[in-house]
């Protein structure tokens, strides 16, 4: 599995103080350095990490695949279209949430889904939904011609250790499976760790992971080169990672 790391907590640390410590694209470079898939970022309506200034910087990076997480808004579609990052991940958003809750109802939402999409296929940018592990919401991705999803693994996260974490991590193999029996790839993310990520490989054919928090937490005591590296390596394959 390919390792996609999302650096907005890079950001919420600069913002802070103000300032420019630390640096967004220092942060980048590390990452490039360490040869993940791509950069991750989620342009909030509220601004609260990354800036649009970020983002496009990060675009302008040369050999650096930005992936752009937002949501299914006219402002956030029309800077998607002008900067054109290589991916976009199209996720709910609540302005009281601390971090993405749960995956968009596509379902709900299918021909505003559909005509969304259109645009952004038609310049070649990658599109996915973060969705749940719901046959319906697959369904009704399958329909929108965007040729990923992202499952959201929050549920088995927050259920790693415990009696109900076998049934969630049911539903996502599950869910993946169905996808890919649509011809839809699957990507997936959230609360995942250097815990709980190594049964992403009982997953077949899983593409990329995307991770954020963890990574940068750990980056605090050995470093964001050594962070990335280890769950560069455990997405790879590796059994563990000496702590």
């Amino acid at each position: 599995m390919l390792l996609g790391v999302n650096i907005d907590h890079i950001a919420t640390l600069r913002n802070a103080r103000g300032g420019f410590e630390p640096d967004v694209l220092t942060a980048v470079r590390i990452c490039k350095e360490c040869k993940v898939a791509s950069i991750t970022t989620h342009l909030r309506e509220d601004r609260r990490h990354i800036k649009d200034a970020d983002v496009e910087a990060i675009r302008m990076l040369p050999r650096v695949r930005l992936n752009l997480e937002m949501a299914m808004t006219d402002e956030m579609q029309e800077f998607a279209l002008r900067i054109r990052p290589h991916a976009i991940c199209l996720v709910p958003e609540k302005r009281q949430e601390l971090t993405t809750e749960g995956g968009l109802d596509v379902a709900g939402q299918l021909s505003r889904a559909k005509e969304f999409v259109k645009p952004l296929l038609e310049k070649n940018i990658e599109v996915s939904f973060f969705i749940d592990p719901d046959i319906q919401q697959i369904n009704a991705v399958s329909k929108t011609g965007a040729p990923f999803i992202e499952l959201h693994t929050g549920k088995y996260s927050e259920a790693f250790g415990t009696e109900d974490e076998e049934k969630a991590f049911q539903d996502l193999k599950g869910a993946a499976i169905f996808a890919q029996n649509f011809g839809l790839k699957v990507n997936a993310g959230h609360g995942l760790n250097y815990q709980n990520v190594k049964r992403m490989h009982e997953i077949p054919h899983l593409v990329e992971l995307n991770i954020g928090h963890s990574i940068i937490a750990r980056s605090v005591f050995v470093g964001l080169e050594q962070a990335v590296k280890e769950m560069k390596a455990l997405c790879e394959g590796a059994t563990h990672v000496d702590k």
